[in-house]
């Protein structure tokens, strides 16, 4: 059994890159950004099991890709869902390690010490989610305009979130809500204490050209 399983979603469409390929197989110095993402977690731990969550319809281009690029990065594929929440309890069913950790397809540039964090404290604590703080001014809406908050109050959260499996299971045995903004929500929702560790404040969420721009600085 691997000690550990990864799930990596790469369900996106690419509305926001304003381009009509998905934003995972859109590629940085030759090679798409979902293949730099696996590589991430194979070289920090090549004996875990990951598994990729994508739409039917692209399937069948990630194997063209896998091909092209000669990619062997040993992998499996599941089909995603109409939300993520359906991608992710389909991925669950092909885990089989100790700690299920869900990452975003799109954060190629996590950091072994952020690895390290999130698979030692899910160990330890049962849950584990990387956070980096805000360092910019916040203002919160209100009805009658915005008005300041103290940004030490808030956190920015990250992927990979990681969970023992009997949690994550639990926690994806209840109904599917659009309440659920991530996996640890989802968790904390079962009744479980979510337990912080610090991020980097490379690992982006690539969404659009700038974030394309920034991670190409990284992985040239």
């Amino acid at each position: 059994m691997a000690r550990n399983s990864i799930i990596i979603t790469a369900g996106g469409v690419g509305k926001r890159m304003q381009s009509s390929l998905p934003k995972q197989f859109i590629q940085i110095v030759e090679k798409p950004i979902l293949m730099y993402t696996i590589e991430r977690f194979y070289h920090f731990d090549p004996k875990s099991d990951i598994i990729v969550t994508l739409p039917q319809e692209w399937m069948s281009y990630w194997e063209e890709l896998i091909m092209d690029q000669d990619f062997r990065i040993p992998h499996r594929v599941v089909e995603g869902g109409k939300e993520r929440y359906y991608s992710i309890k389909n991925a669950l069913e092909k885990c089989s390690g100790e700690i299920i950790s869900v990452h975003d397809g799109v954060r190629p540039l996590v950091s072994d010490e952020t690895l390290k964090n999130c698979f030692r404290t899910a160990r330890e604590k049962g849950t584990a989610v990387p956070v980096i703080p805000i360092k910019e001014s916040v203002r919160v809406k209100t009805k009658e305009g915005t008005i300041a908050v103290d940004r030490s109050d808030y956190l920015i959260v990250q992927t990979p979130q990681s969970f023992k499996k009997e949690i994550l299971i639990e926690a994806y045995a209840r109904e599917y809500h659009k309440g659920i903004t991530d996996d640890a929500s989802l968790v904390e929702e079962a009744g479980y204490d979510i337990t912080i560790v610090s991020g980097n404040v490379e690992n982006i969420k690539i969404t659009d050209q700038s974030d394309l721009k920034f991670a190409e600085l990284f992985l040239k």
